[in-house]
């Protein structure tokens, strides 16, 4: 199979990348507010150079 570069950016490193970090998080909340240990945080990392538009999709379980 022969990768297809889509972009001026080679997208296969950018696939590794987000394969290994992964696309998903679960946080728990407690009394409205993110349960996050005192040297947690959440962050995005874009691994193309040239990144398209980006959705945030929230779902709450109660």
């Amino acid at each position: 199979m022969h990768h297809v570069l889509t972009h001026s950016d080679c997208v296969m490193p950018a696939h590794l990348k987000s394969s290994v970090i992964g696309a998903e998080i679960t946080i728990p909340i407690t009394n409205n507010r993110l349960n996050l240990g005192t040297w947690q945080g959440i962050y995005f990392c874009e691994f193309r150079d040239y990144g398209g538009s980006r959705k945030l999709v929230l779902t709450v379980f109660s």
